[in-house]
C-alpha cells in the first residue's frame, strides 16, 4: 500500500497552513471562498483531471466543510474516487461519502453499486473500505440494499480474517438499524461458529453481533452457550502470557470475556451437565482471581479485572441455581462494600440487591445490614446512598424489619431532596408489608408524615386509612395517636386529613377522656382549618357532619360553623355546597335517618396496595431489578405479594379511599350485592348504602356490580357471517373469545348494527352469563332468534339453560338474555351463541337476514375458587404432581410487554390465589385453586417464570388431570 508523500499533497497543506495563519474570522472566510472558488472552476473547466488531483481537492471539500462551511458540489467528483484502483484515493472517496452525502441524496444509488463491486472485489482492502463505509452510512435503505451481501462475507470461507471482523461490526451496525431489513439464512446457523475461530479480534467482533441476534430470538442461537462457554474458559484459564497481543494490563482479553458473560446472561443455565461444570468452572476462576493480589497498581488494571468480574456476578445472580456461587458473589461484593473506590461501592451495592431477591444468597446479604446502614449515612455521593437505600428495602424481612425502618426513618430527616419522595414509598410499603403490631404500622406511618409530610403522596395517607378501618383492634390506638400528634404546633396538611378522616370515623373511641371529649376532638380539628387547601377543608366539613353523627352534644357548635358566612357563600363551590348540604342535613334529618347516612365506613376488601407500583413508576424501574429469570425447573418461584382483587387486576388508588366503587370485590368475600346465581332471587341483597363524605370531588358512578344494565357501546371489532357462511364461527369470534379468559364482563361482538354485551358470575359449580342485545340502528330488528348449542363433546360435560329473547328489537334498544350453566364434569370445548334477525329499515342492510356465530365465554377456568396454602403444603402437592401426565408446561415468546402488575392481574382475573412468601424468587407467580365440577374437584398449582431480559415465559400447570393441566395452559397462553 502505497504511503500518501508530503509533497503530493502539498497545496493541501500550503492551505491548512493559510487557514491557521489567518488573523481574523473575515480573513479566514475570504480564503475558504477564494479555495471554493478555484476547486469549483477545476472541476467545471478541467476535464483532464485525473484521480490524484480530484483526491486533492476532494480533501481540501473535506477540510472546509469540518470547519463548518456548507460544501454543496464536489459529490460526483468523490462518487468517481470511489471507481478508482487505487488505495489512496478510493479511501477519499469513501470518507468524503460517509461524511457528506446525505442518505437521501440522489447519488446514493451510484454509491450503492460501487459498494456492492467493492464487496464482491477479491482484495480485501477494498471489501474493508466499502463495509468501513456501509457500517458509518448505516441506513435503512443500506440495510435493504447491501443486509444479504454482508453475511455471504461474514460466513464465506474465503474470507481473511480481517474482513470477518469488519463484516461483523458491519451486519451488527445495519441490524441495529433495520433488523427486518436482513433476511434469514442458513448464515444464522454458522455465525455463531464464529466464536470458535482462532482469531481474537473475529470473536471479539462476532461476539457482539451474537448479542444483539439472540437478545431478540433466543431459540435460533442456544447452539451458542456452548462455543461461549469453551472459549471464556480458554481465556479464565490462560495466563496473561499465553495472550499477549490481547491481554490489557495483565487481564486477558478482558473485553471478550466480558462480552462472552453478557451473551449467557441471555440464556437459561445450561441443560448440558458437562458445559454446567465448565462454566460453573470458569465463574469459580473468576472469582478466585479476585481474590489475588493485583499484578499492577495502575487503575486500568483494576478496572478490567473487576469489569470481568462484576459481569460474572451478574451471571451468577441471572443462573441463581448455585448456592455456593452465590454465596461467594456476596462475600465479594461484601469487600467492595468499604472500598476506597467510589465506583466500586456504587456497583457492590447494586449487585447485591438483586443477590437481596434469591434464597440462597439472602442471608448472606443481611450479613452486611450494619455496613449498608454506615454507608447510608456516611457515604458523601447520593447516587451510593441511593443504592444504599435499594439494598435496605430489598434484604428487609420480618426478622430486621423494625430496624431497617427505623434507620430510614432516623435518615429521612437529612437525606438529599431528590431520593426524599421514594424513600417515604419504600418506608410505607415496609411497614405495611413486614407489620406484625399494626400500631407499629400507625405510629410509622405518621412519623413519616411528621419528618417528611411534603413527600407523602395520596397512596400513603389513603392506605393507612384502608388499614385502620379494616382492623378493629387497632382503630381506638390510631384515634389517640392521631389526637396527639394534631396537637404539635407545626402539624402537616397530610396529618389534618388524616386525623380528621379517623377522628371522623372512630373519635367516639377516645371520646371519653375528658382530654379528647367531643368539643376538644372538634376545636383541634377546627384549629387547623384556616390552614388548610380546599381539599382538605372539604374533608374536615365531612368530619364535621360526621361529629354530628357520633357526638349529637355538640350538634349546634358545628350547626353555628356550617351557618357561617365564610361557609355558605364560599368562593369555593365544592365548600359552598358542602356546607349547604351538610347544615340541611342536619337540620332536618331525624337521629335514625343521620345514624343510617352518615353509619361508619364498613370494612374495605383487602386488596393489594398501590404503593409498590407507584414505587416502581417513581423509579422507572427497567433495568436489572426487573429482568425475571428463567430458572431451571427443581428451582421453584419465589415470594410473591399477595392480591385478592376480584375481577379487577389494578389497585386503582386515584380517588379517595372511602369511595367504595373504587375498590374491587375479593374473592374470598363477595360483595352483598352479588346476585343468585340459580336465578331465584333477581334482585341484589337489600343492604343499605353507605354514603362517603370524605371525597373532595365528585366521581365516576361506578360500573354496576350486579345484574344491571352495562354500557355495551364500548367499540370492538367484529363482523357478521353472511348467509353463505352460518355454519362456522364469525370472523373474530376467537379474537373476542380470548378477551374473556382473564376477565367476566366485556363486549362479545361489535359491526355497524348490532353489539353484544357479556356480565358473567360464577360460584362453584353453577354460572349465569347475561347476554344483552344492543340495536344500533334507527330501525327495527324483526324475527330475532338465538339458540346456544354444544358440540357432542359438551353434552355430558355442561348442562345449559337458556332464557327466551323476544323476536322484535326496537332501535336503540337493547334486550337480555339469561344462560346458566352447571359444570357435571371437566370439559375443553365451547358452546356456541347463534343469532340470526332482520334488519329492516333503508339503507344496503335493508330486509337482509343476519347470521352470527360466536362463541360463549364459558371455559373450565370459570368454575375456579381460589386456594390459599402454606409454603410446605404448596411443594408437597407440587411433588405429588409430578407424573407426566399431570403437567402441562409451555417456554414461550411474550407477545405483550411484560409487566409485573399486569401479569399478575391476569392470573388474579383467571380465578387462581396468588401465593406469598412461597417461591424464593419474587419475580416468579405461584398460584392455587379448585376447579369445581359436579363429578369431582380438582386441584390446580401453577408456576409462571419471566424472563424480561430474554422477552420469554415459562408456564407450568400441574393438575391430577392430563386434559385438565392442558387446557389451561392454551387458555393462558393467549394471555402473555
Amino acid at each position: 500500500m502505497p504511503a500518501v508523500k508530503g509533497e503530493g499533497m502539498r497545496g493541501l497543506a500550503v492551505f491548512i497552513s493559510d487557514i491557521r495563519n489567518c488573523k481574523s474570522k473575515e480573513s479566514e472566510v475570504k480564503r475558504i471562498n477564494k479555495e471554493l472558488a478555484n476547486i469549483r472552476s477545476k472541476f467545471k473547466g478541467d476535464k483532464t483531471l485525473d484521480g490524484y488531483q480530484k483526491k486533492k481537492y476532494v480533501c481540501k471539500l473535506l477540510f472546509i466543510f469540518l470547519l463548518g462551511h456548507d460544501i454543496d458540489f464536489g459529490h460526483m467528483e468523490a462518487v468517481n474516487l470511489l471507481s478508482s484502483n487505487k488505495y489512496t484515493e478510493k479511501q477519499i472517496g469513501y470518507l468524503f461519502i460517509s461524511v457528506l452525502v446525505n442518505e437521501s441524496s440522489t447519488l446514493m444509488q451510484l454509491v450503492t453499486e460501487n459498494l456492492k463491486t467493492d464487496l464482491s472485489s477479491r482484495n480485501p482492502i477494498n471489501t474493508n473500505l466499502a463495509l468501513h463505509c456501509i457500517a458509518n452510512i448505516g441506513s435503512k435503505a443500506m440495510a435493504e440494499a447491501l443486509g444479504g451481501e454482508v453475511p455471504k462475507l461474514l460466513v464465506s470461507s474465503d474470507t481473511i480474517d480481517q474482513v470477518k471482523q469488519s463484516s461483523s461490526l458491519c451486519l451488527l451496525r445495519l441490524y441495529r438499524t433495520s433488523p427486518e431489513a436482513i433476511p434469514k439464512g442458513e448464515w444464522q446457523n454458522r455465525v455463531i461458529h464464529l466464536l470458535n475461530d482462532q482469531h481474537m479480534g473475529v470473536v471479539t467482533a462476532a461476539s457482539s453481533l451474537i448479542h444483539d441476534l439472540a437478545s431478540t430470538s433466543t431459540d435460533d442461537y442456544k447452539g451458542s452457550v456452548s462455543l461461549a462457554v469453551a472459549r471464556l474458559s480458554r481465556i479464565v484459564t490462560s495466563s496473561y502470557t499465553d495472550l499477549q497481543d490481547y491481554t490489557y494490563y495483565f487481564v486477558p482479553a478482558p473485553w471478550l470475556a466480558v462480552k462472552l458473560l453478557r451473551l449467557l446472561q441471555l440464556f437459561p443455565p445450561p441443560d448440558d451437565a458437562a458445559v454446567r461444570g465448565r462454566l460453573n468452572e470458569c465463574l469459580e476462576t473468576i472469582l478466585n482471581k479476585a481474590q489475588e493480589p493485583p499484578k499492577s497498581k495502575k487503575v486500568q488494571h483494576s478496572n478490567s479485572k473487576n469489569a470481568v468480574l462484576f459481569e460474572a456476578i451478574n451471571l451468577i445472580i441471572h443462573h441463581d441455581s448455585e448456592p455456593n456461587l452465590l454465596v461467594r458473589a456476596c462475600n465479594q461484593l461484601g469487600q467492595f462494600l468499604q472500598h476506597r473506590e467510589t465506583n466500586l461501592r456504587y456497583l457492590a451495592l447494586e449487585s447485591m440487591c438483586h443477590l437481596a431477591s434469591s434464597e440462597f444468597s439472602r442471608e448472606a446479604v443481611k450479613k452486611h445490614l450494619e455496613t449498608v446502614v454506615k454507608a447510608l449515612k456516611t457515604e458523601r455521593d447520593v447516587s451510593v446512598r441511593q443504592r444504599a437505600v435499594d439494598l435496605l428495602y430489598a434484604m428487609c424481612d420480618k426478622s430486621n424489619a423494625d430496624e431497617i425502618v427505623g434507620e430510614m426513618l432516623d435518615y429521612l430527616e437529612a437525606a438529599d431532596y431528590s431520593i426524599r419522595e421514594e424513600m417515604v414509598l419504600k418506608v410505607a410499603i415496609l411497614s405495611e408489608k413486614f407489620a406484625v403490631d399494626y400500631t407499629w404500622y400507625v405510629d410509622t406511618i405518621l412519623n413519616l408524615i411528621r419528618i417528611a409530610g411534603d413527600y407523602v403522596s395520596e397512596e400513603v395517607w389513603y392506605r393507612v386509612i384502608q388499614i385502620v378501618i379494616n382492623r378493629e383492634d387497632v382503630q381506638g390506638y390510631a384515634a389517640k395517636t392521631v389526637f396527639e400528634a394534631l396537637q404539635a404546633p407545626a402539624c402537616h396538611e397530610n396529618m389534618v386529613k388524616v386525623g380528621g378522616y379517623i377522628l371522623g370515623e372512630f373519635g367516639n373511641l377516645i371520646a371519653g377522656d375528658p382530654r379528647s371529649n367531643p368539643l376538644v376532638q372538634f376545636n383541634l380539628l377546627h384549629s387547623k382549618f384556616h390552614l388548610c387547601s380546599p381539599s382538605t377543608r372539604g374533608l374536615l366539613l365531612s368530619t364535621y357532619v360526621k361529629f354530628i353523627n357520633l357526638f349529637p352534644e355538640i350538634k349546634t357548635t358545628i350547626q353555628d360553623v356550617l351557618k357561617n358566612d365564610n361557609q355558605l357563600r364560599n368562593a369555593d363551590a365544592e365548600l359552598q355546597q358542602r356546607a349547604v348540604e351538610y347544615l340541611k342535613l342536619s337540620v332536618i334529618s331525624s337521629a335514625d335517618i343521620l345514624a343510617t347516612v352518615l353509619e361508619e365506613m364498613p370494612p374495605f376488601p383487602e386488596k393489594e396496595s398501590s404503593l409498590l407500583a407507584k414505587l416502581k413508576k417513581k423509579t422507572g424501574e427497567v433495568d436489572k431489578d426487573e429482568v425475571k429469570k428463567v430458572k431451571k425447573q427443581q428451582v421453584l418461584p419465589t415470594a410473591i405479594e399477595i392480591n385478592n382483587i376480584g375481577e379487577s387486576s389494578t389497585d386503582d388508588m386515584a380517588a379517595p379511599p372511602p369511595s367504595l366503587a373504587t375498590t374491587a370485590p375479593t374473592n374470598a368475600a363477595p360483595p352483598a350485592a352479588s346476585m343468585d346465581l340459580l336465578g331465584l332471587d333477581s334482585t341484589p341483597d337489600p343492604k343499605p348504602s353507605v354514603v362517603s363524605f370524605f371525597d373532595t370531588a365528585p366521581s365516576n358512578p361506578p360500573p354496576p356490580t350486579n345484574g344491571g344494565l352495562f354500557d355495551i357501546f364500548d367499540p370492538s371489532p367484529g363482523g357478521t357471517t353472511t348467509p353463505e357462511n352460518t355454519a362456522g364461527l364469525t370472523p373474530g369470534a376467537e379474537e373476542n373469545f380470548n378477551k374473556f379468559i382473564c376477565k367476566n364482563n366485556g363486549v362479545l361482538f361489535e359491526n355497524d348494527l348490532l353489539q353484544i354485551g357479556v356480565k358473567s358470575e360464577f360460584r362453584t359449580t353453577l354460572g349465569r352469563v347475561t347476554i344483552f342485545y344492543g340495536n344500533k340502528t334507527s330501525y327495527q330488528f324483526a324475527n330475532f332468534a338465538t339458540s346456544v348449542s354444544c358440540p357432542d363433546s359438551l353434552q355430558a360435560s355442561l348442562k345449559v339453560t337458556t332464557q327466551p329473547v323476544g323476536t322484535v328489537v326496537d332501535a336503540g334498544a337493547q334486550v337480555q338474555q339469561m344462560i346458566t350453566i352447571e359444570s357435571l364434569k371437566a370439559f375443553t370445548d365451547t358452546p356456541i351463541l347463534h343469532i340470526q334477525f332482520t334488519a329492516g329499515g333503508s339503507g344496503d342492510a335493508s330486509g337482509a337476514r343476519q347470521f352470527i356465530n360466536l362463541k360463549v365465554p364459558v371455559m373450565i377456568s370459570n368454575f375456579f375458587a381460589g386456594a390459599t396454602m402454606a409454603a410446605g403444603d404448596f411443594f408437597g402437592r407440587w411433588k405429588t404432581l409430578s407424573d407426566p401426565t399431570q403437567e402441562a408446561q409451555k417456554i414461550f415468546q411474550a407477545t405483550t410487554s411484560m409487566d409485573t402488575e399486569t401479569d399478575k392481574g391476569k392470573l388474579i382475573g383467571f380465578g387462581l390465589t396468588l401465593l406469598a412468601d412461597v417461591d424464593p424468587n419474587p419475580d416468579n407467580f405461584v398460584g392455587a385453586g379448585v376447579i369445581h365440577t359436579a363429578e369431582a374437584q380438582i386441584g390446580v398449582l401453577l408456576r409462571l417464570e419471566p424472563s424480561k431480559n430474554a422477552k420469554m415465559y415459562r408456564l407450568t400447570l400441574r393438575t391430577s388431570r392430563q386434559l385438565v393441566s392442558q387446557r389451561l395452559l392454551e387458555l393462558l397462553l393467549t394471555q402473555f
